[in-house]
């Protein structure tokens, strides 16, 4: 049951974030703007992470692209990055704008832009779709942008709180690919 779960996380993943979106009026009416746009970001994700995960095509294109025909990237991996590591990151930043401060809620917008701004980057580099591209630009770009600027106008754009968003987000991100770097090293002197 557990290895099903590794593997096919990203179907279940991609109903919860349609029912999200369903309920978010439900949920978000007593919610303030910016707050509702950063609960927003965890539905957005998930289903970004179905056009990037379906058939494991997101893996298999680092694999080939990043790890250079190696696997650098497990579906265990893949699973934690994107389960606690996405869905978990963007729980923990809702929780932190709703009980702490509002500016908190830029890290689940950093996370949604910084992947963003790589998948362009792996397009640019490789002159080629790869997955997840097409709703990283669509809804990753304006629904981020606009919230950051919602974020701004209620008070919670703080230089401390962007820097710890885009921090945050930049440290994922390259901690992803020095992993498979190193895993990749690794499996190369075997």
């Amino acid at each position: 049951m557990i290895s099903r779960l590794i593997t096919q996380w990203v179907y279940g993943g991609a109903l919860a974030g349609l029912l999200l979106l369903f309920l978010l009026p439900l949920l978000a009416s007593s919610w303030t703007t910016a707050l509702s746009l950063t609960f927003l970001h965890l539905p957005l994700y998930m289903l970004h992470q179905y056009e990037e995960h379906d058939q494991d095509r997101f893996r298999l294109f680092f694999n080939q692209t990043i790890g250079g025909g190696r696997e650098v990237l497990s579906p265990l991996a893949v699973f934690i990055i994107n389960v606690p590591g996405v869905w978990g990151v963007i729980a923990l930043s809702l929780y932190l704008a709703a009980i702490v401060n509002i500016g908190f809620g830029l890290i689940a917008v950093y996370l949604a832009i910084v992947n963003a701004v790589v998948h362009i980057a792996y397009a640019l580099l490789f002159r080629s779709y790869n997955p997840g591209l097409a709703t990283a630009i669509l809804l990753f770009l304006p629904v981020g942008g606009y919230t950051l600027w919602q974020i701004q106008l209620a008070g919670g754009g703080q230089v401390l709180t962007h820097g710890i968003g885009l921090g945050l987000s930049v440290v994922i991100h390259g901690a992803i690919v020095l992993y498979a770097r190193v895993k990749g090293a690794f499996a190369h002197t075997r």
